[in-house]
């Protein structure tokens, strides 16, 4: 164990902490990562319903091999869920439709692969949506890189496309002439710089995009802000991110709660045992969304309060339902395997209204 790893384990020692391997299941237990990475010492425990959405059977064996990355959106009292469906030839953003949020109707893909040497030519996937007016913008994620079939995994970098659309079923039309922004080499986004969600505050939009990071020690996760006024223009990434790249988060869904009057940023943890993988879903909170503390954040859901997935949980959209807030993941029910294939859909709930636990 390194020795950041050693201290934080003896912090907790002595804070009266008990302290827990990933994947053990005790609920008064804070985990310990082999390379120290920070972790939540605070539980907002959702309740898991369970999966709402298997893989396997949409149209076109569009999700034959995994579906995932879920972004879920309501118009009109029909809710929208784009997933990422892993078919045979690659990953694209696919579609499902609900009126309960429990029963889904696979529509199958909404954007196709760009044409070689596009930066979507490997993969069009997890697409985040915006609707202002008359149009509904989707924000995706586009590479030219994924691994080797079957299973054609999408690779960095990660990059941040545009489409459009006159209705939240489509059809998208990509705008190839609209580059939000590009990973930039020797910053804490050179591999990553992929969508997340868009929060209008003033005339400004804010989205709180997922960067990433690669040197000799590995990569290094986190959240930052992408402004514009201009959804159709490019956007400015600000200069530092919200939190520091060694909490190893990415993806945002976020919930804004009137009662109390604060931010709350749902995102997914990226774990260490053995190897990385999505391990938690956390959440962070603020009453300024320019101003984030790393120490206010809780786990929301793992393989502790998770019914079906104990190992894996993935990246988090949250949705509100009358006094519930709604959280769909993905998972898979094999608690040994940590890959990225093969995964389903699950939904869970938090209690409204949402009250920070350290203030509880």
């Amino acid at each position: 164990m390194k020795r950041n790893a050693l201290l934080t384990l003896t912090a907790l020692l002595l804070n009266g902490s008990r302290v827990w391997a990933a994947g053990t299941s005790n609920s008064n237990e804070v985990p310990v990562y082999p390379d120290g990475r920070p972790t939540a010492t605070f539980r907002m425990d959702a309740k898991d319903q369970g999966v709402v959405l298997k893989h396997g059977d949409g149209p076109g064996q569009c999700d034959l091999l995994g579906a995932r990355d879920v972004w879920v959106f309501e118009d009109g009292g029909t809710f929208f869920m784009h997933y990422d469906g892993a078919g045979p030839k690659g990953w694209l953003a696919c579609l499902a439709t609900s009126t309960d949020l429990v029963h889904w109707t696979k529509k199958g893909p909404v954007l196709d692969f760009g044409k070689p040497g596009e930066p979507d030519s490997a993969s069009a996937s997890y697409g985040v949506t915006y609707h202002e007016g008359d149009t509904w913008h989707m924000f995706y994620l586009g590479t030219p890189h994924v691994s080797p079939a079957p299973d054609l995994i999408p690779s960095f970098p990660y990059l941040t496309m545009k489409a459009r659309s006159s209705s939240p079923g489509g059809p998208w039309i990509k705008q190839r002439d609209v580059v939000p922004f590009r990973c930039e080499p020797k910053t804490y986004y050179d591999v990553t710089a992929s969508p997340g969600q868009i929060i209008k505050q003033g005339d400004e939009y804010l989205m709180f995009f997922s960067a990433a990071a690669n040197d000799k020690r590995g990569t290094h996760r986190t959240i930052s802000i992408a402004r514009t006024k201009d959804l159709n223009g490019a956007w400015r990434i600000d200069p530092d991110p919200i939190v520091s790249p060694a909490e190893q988060i990415e993806n945002t869904s976020l919930y804004f709660e009137p009662a109390n009057q604060t931010w709350f940023l749902f995102t997914d943890h990226i774990g260490l045992q053995g190897s990385e993988y999505t391990d938690a879903v956390w959440v962070y909170w603020t009453k300024d969304l320019d101003k984030w503390n790393a120490m206010d954040k809780a786990v929301v859901l793992d393989g502790r309060n998770c019914s079906w997935s104990k190992t894996i949980i993935g990246l988090p959209t949250v949705l509100k339902a009358g006094s519930r807030l709604a959280i769909f993941y993905d998972g898979r029910e094999d608690p040994k395997d940590k890959g990225h294939m093969r995964r389903n859909v699950g939904l869970a709930w938090l209690d409204l209204p949402l009250i920070p636990p350290a203030k509880k």
